[in-house]
């Protein structure tokens, strides 16, 4: 998918809702536990209920490996069934990978060929060798991990080296990348101050924002100060959403919140 059918898909939909697929066996209903699949039957009944309102799904892959090879054919179900139904729909492989060279390009191919995921994301901290194999397939992003949602973020990424701080670093620096018109950047909703120093740096990037919902991160913030003319902009909820119920009525629950949150998007469009 090319950076302008996902901006065609988000404002046919007038959303930019990326619903997190962190499915935790721990967490889903009761009466899924006995399925073959729990975890490919709870997101299916997940993205059934809330396709309307997204434009993108991300799956966190650790809570699919956690499961081993069960896991992985969960996961695999899961892409599946996304591209088979609503291929419109952009996907994300939440893996954080980061190592160099031929690691890096087999970790590529297995998103990229073998499960077909429109997108991965990935550590920069190896640099320019750990980045570009992941670049080189067409039609296929890398979401580069910039200024993230958590607390530790303030250990490095926004620390000052020389005159400038970490996270502006690997933006700058990333965008002499070869392919890097197929990059895009996670930043958290949590650093929406930040949000104006990043679009100055990647003004028309599109910008992958986990954080609001449950971590507490505000919608109108990120939507004022980083949004762009091609919108350029992937919020992500995940607990708010797919965990909203604990009961049978889990997937209703669920598609209501998403249905919510693009309306408050919708706005923005």
């Amino acid at each position: 998918m090319t950076n302008q059918q996902l901006e065609s898909r988000i404002r046919e939909k007038r959303s930019f809702l990326c619903v997190g697929l962190d499915t935790d066996m721990n967490k889903i209903p009761e009466h899924l536990k006995d399925t073959e699949d729990p975890i490919f039957a709870f997101n299916k009944e997940i993205i059934d209920a809330t396709h309307k309102y997204t434009v993108a799904y991300k799956p966190n892959i650790a809570f699919y490996e956690a499961h081993g090879i069960a896991g992985w054919q969960s996961l695999k179900k899961t892409i599946d069934y996304l591209n088979t139904h609503y291929p419109e729909v952009f996907t994300i492989a939440d893996a954080k990978r980061g190592d160099i060279g031929n690691t890096a390009a087999m970790y590529a191919r297995a998103f990229f060929e073998d499960m077909n995921f429109d997108s991965v994301t990935v550590a920069p901290y190896m640099g320019r060798d750990s980045v570009e194999p992941f670049l080189e397939f067409e039609d296929k992003h890398t979401i580069l991990l910039a200024l993230t949602s958590n607390p530790g973020a303030f250990d490095f990424q926004t620390k000052t080296n020389g005159d400038k701080e970490l996270y502006k670093q690997v933006l700058e620096t990333s965008t002499s990348y070869k392919n890097a018109d197929r990059l895009m950047y996670v930043v958290g909703a949590t650093k929406a101050s930040y949000l104006e120093a990043i679009r100055a740096l990647v003004p028309r990037s599109f910008l992958l924002v986990p954080g609001v919902g449950a971590q507490g991160g505000s919608l109108e913030d990120v939507c004022k100060y980083g949004m762009s003319e091609n919108v350029g902009l992937l919020v992500n909820s995940s607990r708010g959403i797919i965990y909203a119920s604990s009961g049978e009525d889990f997937a209703s629950v669920a598609g209501e919140k998403a249905e919510a949150l693009q309306q408050e998007m919708a706005k923005w469009l």
